[in-house]
């Protein structure tokens, strides 16, 4: 069995772009005995871990990188896998996509228990956030959030324009400047409108014509893999989680009439708040709240965008035009600072942050 595992990785490893690695790589506490890493389908969460392992350690008999979802795991087990990799000698585990594991939470506490001089690091979609309400993880574990390719991160790929990052203070003392500087180097109106299509997700570096597709069909995963793997939703509700992801797609931009959406969709209002919920911690919208104290605050969102603008141009396609209006207001959301500044320990407290945002 291990050995069938060991010869996947490798063969995973020789194709895993090292050129380039995600803002995250430096920022995470690789020392920590268990992480996990978390972020919506296509941010490049696979990439990044086989990258350390490569930069790391000389063979899988050291680092065992496996998808959770594979047919060995999922017959052989996540405990038993990694008691048969420790007693060979193994030092670290990886288990990426652990969501799709059924018993993930409960294996995944006992291989922390049984193993103390071991680490253990994972991935899983953004919605297990909820990591903090199974098994009692949540002293145990060290979780980072992965988002898509900011602005940045996409003109070093694109361009091999490696600006450093810039505080949002930056940009609002000296924005005049700062654009000049940045004019005078590159098409700053051509490539930024690349980036608005197709710059959000690293596989458009697999081919720019693919690119919808491939988006698609992450899309599609997110609604029949992802959620009903976390979020326990009937196959026969994700139809109404697509009504709410069009509605909002289809608006410029979408403010939220929760009684409204009850009496159209037919659910109580209880669900609708819900479902908002499951989009948004599954990586495909983001809300925003009223700037309000106290009760207020714990009111329904004011404006609701997707989670990026590649998504408004894949969902206009050729039936509505694209909301310029929601993409304009998109931009800057998916360019913020909440995930690139540090690691947050699930008891509450937070590694040293940056002060300067990813984008």
């Amino acid at each position: 069995m291990l050995e069938d595992l060991f010869e996947i990785q490798v063969r995973l490893a020789a194709h895993t772009p090292r050129r380039f690695k995600r803002f995250l790589f430096e920022q995470i506490n690789w020392e920590a005995r268990c992480l996990g890493i978390v972020g919506a389908r296509g941010v490049g969460k696979t990439t990044l871990l086989l990258q350390y392992y490569l930069e790391n350690f000389s063979s899988p008999e050291e680092c065992l990188y496996l998808s959770a979802d594979h047919v060995l795991v999922v017959g052989h087990g996540l405990y038993r896998i990694a008691k048969e990799f420790f007693a060979l000698g193994g030092k670290v585990i990886i288990f990426d996509e652990i969501h799709k594991y059924p018993s993930w939470s409960q294996e995944l506490k006992n291989i922390y228990d049984s193993f103390p001089d071991k680490q253990i690091i994972f991935t899983g979609s953004s919605s297990l956030h909820i990591l903090k309400e199974k098994a009692d993880l949540s002293r145990r574990t060290i979780l980072y959030e992965l988002p898509g390719l900011s602005f940045r991160e996409f003109l070093l790929l694109t361009e091999g324009k490696n600006w450093s990052p810039f505080s949002i203070e930056e940009i609002l003392q000296n924005h005049v400047r700062m654009a000049s500087e940045i004019a005078s180097q590159l098409a700053v109106r051509r490539v930024f409108k690349e980036y608005l299509k197709y710059g959000y997700y690293p596989f458009f570096l697999e081919g720019i014509s693919d690119y919808e597709n491939k988006l698609l069909n992450a899309v599609e995963k997110i609604f029949y893999e992802d959620i009903p793997a976390v979020w326990k939703i009937k196959p026969a509700n994700i139809l109404i989680l697509k009504k709410i992801l069009w509605l909002i797609a289809s608006s410029s931009p979408f403010e939220p009439n929760i009684e409204k959406m009850s009496r159209e969709f037919r659910i109580s209002k209880e669900y609708i708040y819900i479902y908002l919920e499951v989009l948004e911690k599954s990586g495909l919208i983001k809300t925003i709240f009223p700037f309000k104290k106290g009760y207020r605050l714990i009111r329904k969102p004011s404006k609701i965008y997707l989670d990026n603008p590649n998504l408004y141009y894949l969902f206009s396609g050729h039936v509505f035009s694209p909301q310029i209006g929601s993409i304009r207001e998109c931009f800057p959301l998916c360019q913020d600072m909440k995930s690139p500044l540090g690691g947050r320990d699930l008891r509450g407290s937070h590694f040293p942050m940056s002060s300067s945002p990813r984008g």
